[in-house]
This record gives structure tokens, sequence and C-alpha cells, in this order.
């Protein structure tokens, strides 16, 4: 080992001497640039007077990463006049983070890198903001995997790839020749001080953010993430993103405390309001918005009718969600867990931070403890928003993603599967268990990106936008045919619940507003974080309307079912029907200590156990069954059921190239398989993730003959035992 960490640590020291031999021609203006002496004046003035001249650099370099972020100059010119303070430090941070050019010798390179590093991250939010309301943070990271999924869609295009490397190439050769043209300075004081210097600019940071909030200065929370990277600066709405991940404990946080939560909130017992256990269906409408509430937008017919027609027959509202554009996996978790994603830092996605490892109790468990199966169906990637994991935390039984289902219709763009083919499985979850189940349904036809071109020449929905130009009404013409399409798909859904004839409870909601510029004033509710939700039911509950946050939207019909249980619940649940505010200290704070013993704490509420622990998630509710193969031309035939464009064929284990023909036949090239060799298929996610697979099969061709020589040489019992008997 040492041997080895000595060849190493020897080839990293010739990198260096093998730069400098590398000859890289230097253009004749660049020498007679670098000979001039008011070249060289200058140089030496800026070496000198370094530290100094970083004080502008930071200055500009903020106000630029400002104008792409509010992709206006004069609203750059705005933060600088009417947010001076936050201007500053986003600057004085830019400005600590630039002192590591002291380090080395090669102060240009590092300066290169350290001002790429900046560039880079403005240039994407830059980008984002042009797709969704949500600016980038530390947390959108955690998705690039996510990204790489939805390769050759409108959000990550081939092209946008292959730019993208070809991009990180130049700027990597151009790293390149200036680490081994560029000139090394001579520092006016030795490394010591310099990196004591550096210490005490990056160590001051932490303590003049805690005194700015303090002061009340710069704020510590955004409730509204997007309006808080506005009044506060993307360097430090990123940073804040960036470190204050997860939850902080709360005052007063102690065993005592959250045992009296529990008691003052307890609600009993289940016993339900209805003769027979109901089956409550979940359904996430994704950027369903009612257009109707925006006065800017003209339809020649009523886009969505249907749920028109809920709103005037059943139980509906305003539903206020934590996020705008984007992020849908956060609302999500809201309504799924009944916590608030208030409490998180700036853009966390906890589906991808603390659901990675921690279980979590849920509405799931609820209903599971109280004897219902507990289904998801979603016509999109399992492993996108780290959904199998998470649901598997939150304690669902099943989860039927897009690599179960035979997906063949899709929006006129190409890039979202129509949702109708949730309704056949989602009946295919409820076949699977005899009791009422729980159905949690993700849609996705209703998704982004909207295009600023015309797509349907003659859509059934015809749009006029005032005030907006041709692009954005173009935009604004797909999305609202896209939601009319929706509004049949609930139909047909609701029709599928009626004709089952078991008692039922739908609950729809929308998760987010879409993006495509729309702003407060525009819409009736003056808030881009308040979308609606339906209901619909088959057995007469009683008509309520009123509004509500997504982490009570479950919690209140499964109070008015009667069904209790789990602490999260019982709270939303005690705290709804007392009519107290969801936005007030008295709700939030004890929702904020519950949340915290279960995620992070010590789980006083279970005696510093698990009552909710993950379960074996199981990806789909119907066996792949491969039944028979057949050589033809070259291919091998495999013919089965319940096959999907993600079916991919493994011999012996191995993965070969599969070609997907319908739900009953895949095909591969014979030349990959041999006689003998074992066969299945696999349900395949993004990374390779097998969900599901098939029954074995030995594949032998049709002219196999055995190995006779083989078999006489090695006798069976049977012979062995003839031959005893003669």
């Amino acid at each position: 080992m040492k041997k080895l960490l000595s060849k190493i640590g020897h080839g990293f020291q010739c990198i260096p001497s093998l730069l400098k031999k590398i000859h890289i021609p230097t253009p004749k203006f660049i020498i007679q640039l670098r000979s001039s002496k008011r070249y060289q004046r200058m140089i030496e003035i800026l070496n000198k007077y370094a530290l100094l001249f970083h004080i502008p650099l930071a200055l500009g370099f903020c106000f630029l990463l400002e104008w792409l972020s509010r992709h206006s100059f004069i609203e750059a010119c705005g933060f600088v006049r009417h947010h001076t303070i936050p201007y500053l430090y986003n600057s004085y941070i830019i400005f600590c983070v630039f002192t590591i050019v002291f380090l080395i010798r090669r102060r240009t390179f590092m300066r290169m890198m350290v001002t790429f590093f900046f560039l880079v991250f403005g240039i994407i939010n830059c980008i984002v903001l042009l797709n969704r309301v949500s600016p980038f943070g530390f947390t959108d990271i955690t998705m690039i995997g996510d990204l790489l999924t939805m390769q050759n869609t409108s959000y990550f295009t081939k092209e946008q790839a292959t730019v993208c490397v070809i991009a990180i190439a130049i700027y990597l050769a151009l790293m390149v020749v200036l680490f081994i043209k560029g000139k090394k300075q001579t520092p006016r004081l030795k490394f010591i001080p310099r990196l004591l210097l550096i210490v005490a600019a990056w160590a001051s940071m932490p303590l003049t953010t805690y005194g700015l909030q303090e002061a009340g200065l710069m704020a510590s929370y955004f409730g509204n993430l997007s309006q808080g990277y506005l009044d506060y600066g993307y360097v430090y709405g990123f940073a804040t993103s960036m470190l204050d991940l997860g939850m902080n404990q709360p005052r007063g946080y102690s065993e005592e405390t959250i045992q009296k939560i529990v008691k003052d909130t307890d609600m009993g017992e289940t016993a339900l309001t209805t003769d027979q256990p109901v089956n409550v269906v979940v359904i996430l409408l994704e950027s369903m918005f009612d257009v109707s509430e925006a006065d800017f937008i003209e339809t020649s017919e009523d886009p969505i009718p249907y749920l028109h027609y809920l709103e005037e027959n059943f139980s509906y509202g305003h539903l206020t969600v934590p996020v705008v554009g984007a992020g849908t996996c956060n609302t999500e978790f809201e309504v799924l867990t009944g916590m608030s994603c208030q409490f998180f830092g700036p853009g966390e996605y906890p589906q991808k931070t603390i659901l990675k490892d921690t279980d979590c109790e849920s509405t799931a468990d609820v209903f599971h403890n109280a004897g219902y199966g507990t289904h998801v169906v979603h016509n999109n990637g399992g492993n996108f928003y780290s959904r199998k994991n998470a649901f598997s935390m939150m304690g669902f039984d099943t989860f039927t993603s897009k690599e179960m289902l035979d997906i063949t219709e899709y929006t006129p763009l190409g890039t979202w599967p129509t949702d109708d083919i949730l309704i056949d499985s989602t009946a295919d979850a409820m076949n699977t268990t005899e009791g009422a189940d729980f159905i949690y349904t993700i849609t996705v036809e209703g998704h982004g990106d909207y295009p600023t071109e015309v797509v349907e020449e003659n859509p059934a929905i015809q749009v006029t936008c005032k005030g907006k130009d041709e692009a954005k009404t173009n935009q604004w013409t797909y999305y609202i045919n896209r939601i009319y399409n929706v509004d049949d798909f609930v139909k047909q859904y609701m029709q599928m619940f009626e004709d089952r004839g078991e008692p039922t409870l739908v609950i729809m909601f929308g998760d987010h507003l879409p993006t495509m510029g729309l702003t407060a004033d525009e819409v009736a509710q003056k808030d881009l974080y308040q979308t609606k939700y339906w209901t619909w039911n088959n057995f007469g509950m009683e008509k309520v309307d009123q509004d509500l946050t997504s982490y009570q939207l479950v919690s209140t019909y499964m109070n008015r079912l009667g069904i209790h249980g789990g602490s999260i619940v019982n709270y939303n649940q005690s705290k709804t029907s007392a009519g107290i505010s969801p936005k007030s200290h008295d709700y939030m704070d004890g929702l904020e200590m519950l949340q915290y013993d279960i995620l992070y704490g010590d789980r006083y509420l279970y005696g510093g156990g698990d009552l909710y622990p993950a379960t074996d998630i199981e990806m789909g509710t119907k066996d792949i069954e491969l039944e028979r193969i057949y050589n033809f031309n070259g291919k091998l035939y495999l013919y089965g059921e319940n096959f999907t464009k993600w079916s991919k064929v493994y011999v012996n284990g191995e993965k070969v190239s599969t070609s997907y023909e319908s739900g009953q036949c895949l095909t591969i090239d014979e030349t990959l398989v041999e006689d003998g060799d074992s066969i299945v298929v696999n349900q395949v996610g993004s990374s390779s993730t097998v969900f599901r697979s098939s029954n074995e099969v030995v594949y032998y061709s049709p002219d196999y003959i055995p190995d006779a020589t083989a078999d006489a040489s090695e006798p069976t019992e049977e012979t062995e035992e003839e031959e005893e008997q003669e």
C-alpha cells in the first residue's frame, strides 16, 4: 500500500513538469502586449493592490448575478437601491470567496476558477428562472440524476447535453493553457500570514450573517423562496439553501413537551362515520390551475367543465401549497405526511434529504393501521424525486410507476404520457386487496415545459391572452388544452369508481401553479401559492367548502370519515377542528415540535422506538410473465404478459439490448444467447434499478441436441438401481 501511495504521489508531482513540456505557441499580439511598459506598470499596480481591487470586482460580480437572476438591468439597479444592505453583504460573500486566490502564486488561474464557479451558477439560475418561478438552490444539485433521466425532453434535450459537454471541454482546455502560460505572482506576504488572512475572512462570514439576522437586516428563513432570493440576493439565498438543510431543534424540546402536545391533541380511536370503510383516493393534478381566476385569459369554452361541476356539487376550496412552478414533491410531502416544508432549509426537498435514510409517519401508515391497503400509481419514473425510497419510508404497500405501465399515448410534444392509463392501473391496485384502499395517484399530463411556438393547428380550446405576446399566448394555449384533457381524464376516473360500486372518497389537488410569467396580481387570490382542491364521493358526504393548507388536506377528510391515529394526523385534525389558523404560532409551534421529534429528535412520541417502519414496497401489482421464446430470422421473440417499454432482457444476469414490440412481445438478437442460458425479463428504472422480475426461462434452440456422451458417463440413480438388480 505504501508503494502504491508513493507512486500515486510521484505521479501528481510529475503533472506540473509534464504540462510545462507541452508546447503551446503564444500569439504575437500577446507577446507585444506583455512587453509594453504601460502593461507591465498596470499589472504591477494590480498585483500590489490586488486585495483592494477585489472590492469593486465583488461589487460588479454581485450586480451581474442579480442582473442574470432578474433578467433585467433595471431591476438589478433596483435591488442595489432598495436592498442596499443585502447587496453589500452578497458582495462581501463574493469578496471573501475571492480571497482564496492568494493561497497560490498562480492568482490569475485561481481567480478564473472562482469566476467560473460564480458565473456558471448565475447562468444556471438565469436559465432555471426562465422555466419556473423557484430559483436554483443547492437541493437542485441533488436532482442532477433525475435531470439525466429526462434527456431528450423539453427540459433536457440531447442537443443541450452536447452543448454543455462542449462548453465544459472548452473551458477545461482554456484553463490548462492558462495554467501553463499564466504568470506566477510574487506574494508580498509569506504563506502563513496569507493563510490567516483568508481564514479570518471566511470565519467572519457566519458571524456577520448572524449579526445581520439578529438585527433583522437579513432573513434566516424564506416563507416564499423566490421572494427571498429577490429581497436578499442570489448568493445569500443559494448559500442558505446549501448550509441550512434539515431542521433546528425547537426551543423547549423535551419529552414532557412532546407528551403534552400528544395528550392535548388526542382524537381517540378510529370510529367510522360511515356504514363501512370508504376507499380514499388522493390525486395530484400536475400544475392544475383554474384559469378562470386569471382575468387576462379568455377561452372559447370552459377548459375544466367537470372540475367546475365538482365545485358546485361536492366539497372544495383553495389550497395553500409550499411551491410555485416546480417542486412537486414538496407539496406531495406535505399532503402525505401532514408536515410542513417551512421548517426545512430554503428550497430543500425532504424526499431527497432526510427521507433518504429515515422512515416517516404518514397518512398511509394511519390508513394501514385502519386495515386499508395502501398504493401509489404514477405514470412517471419510480426513482424520480427518489419516490420509490420515499414511499417506502412513508409506509406504502405498492407503487405502480411508469416502468410497470404499457404506455403508448403521449402529449402532442411527446414529452409526457397522457393520464388515462392511470385509470386501469388504479383499478388493478385496488383489485389486489379485499378491503378498503388508500390510493395516491400522481398525474403528469399538465407538466411543463410549454412551447412558445404553435404545436396544434386546431386545438380544442382557443385562447386569447390580453397584454401577452404571441409566444406567451402559445404557451397558455398548449397548457390549457392539456388541462382540458386532464379534466376529461378526471371525469372518466370518477366513472370508474362509480362503476365499481364501492363507497369512495376522491380528493384532487393542484400541486402548484404553472409558470409562464404568472404574477400574483394576475390571479384572483393575489397569491401564487394558492391552488385549488376538489372532491367527489358516492355515499352522500355533506358538502363543506373550506380553504386549507396542503398539510391539513388529507387529515381533515380523514376526520370527517372518523379515521384517527398517528401524532401528526391527530394534531392537524385537532387544530383544524378547533378553527386555529394553520399559519398561527399556536398551530405551527406544536407541529414543528412533533415534526422534529419524528425526523431528527429522540422520538419521544414512540418511546424512543419506531412505530412506523419503512415497508418493503412492491413495485407494480401484476406479475411479469415470460411464457415462450421463438427463434426467427436472426432474432429471438420473447412472448409473455405485462411487458412495457422499460422491460429489459437479462441473459445469465447481464442486461442485453432489447427491443419493445408490444405489451406481449420483446425481441433480442439471437447471437446474444446460447443453449442453456438463463433468460429473465426485468422492469428497469433509472440508474439500472430493477423494479420487478419475470420468471426464469432456460433457452434451448430448436435444433439443440443434448450431449449424449455426458449423460452416459454420469449414471443416474435409476440406472444404478437397475445395475444392482441385474
